[in-house]
């Protein structure tokens, strides 16, 4: 019993992070577009405001019910605080044309990304998904969450309406 307290502790600590005032920067990873073409991670921008950028995978579950989730508001989202999501999947070159087919059928108009080797995924720390980063205008993340519970993304959204008013958030 001392051990299952323990390691619920322990991920209740770990699944909602607030990074330091500094921040670390997206790194530079290359990513495949649905297209097949490539882009560099470091060239996500989003004009000065905030950014949601969220892995997920094609056999997650809770993965799909986040982003389901949150593309119920994203349009009202965009229209109110200007944030674009960017989901990276990190599904492997042998799963990755289910993306596009989970996409299509979802109906999700956020940008889509795939982490085919796993470069991003390494470089932001993710060790399971869902999770999810939010980026402050200037590039800096600022706030992590890791797994998926319903509700979660109002949270998120709550943060974002804090970073579109050049607020804080809380440590």
């Amino acid at each position: 019993m001392k051990k299952i307290l323990f390691s619920f502790i322990l991920f209740s600590i770990f699944s909602f992070t607030t990074f330091s005032g500094d921040g670390d920067k997206i790194p530079a990873v290359i990513l495949k577009k649905l297209d097949g073409s490539r882009v560099n991670s470091s060239t996500f921008t989003n004009n000065g405001k905030p950014m949601i950028i969220s892995f997920w995978a094609t056999w997650c579950k809770p993965c799909k019910k986040e982003l389901d989730a949150i593309q119920e508001s994203y349009s009202e989202w965009t229209k109110e605080t200007g944030v674009k999501l960017i989901a990276v999947s990190i599904d492997d070159a042998r799963s990755a044309g289910k993306v596009v087919t989970d996409v299509k059928s979802k109906g999700w108009d956020f940008e889509i990304y795939i982490d085919e080797n796993s470069d991003f995924k390494r470089a932001m720390n993710v060790n399971n998904v869902p999770h999810t980063f939010l980026v402050d205008g200037k590039g800096k993340i600022v706030w992590s969450h890791n797994s998926y519970t319903e509700g979660d993304e109002e949270e998120l959204y709550n943060n974002v309406k804090k970073l579109a008013k050049g607020e804080a958030l809380s440590h």
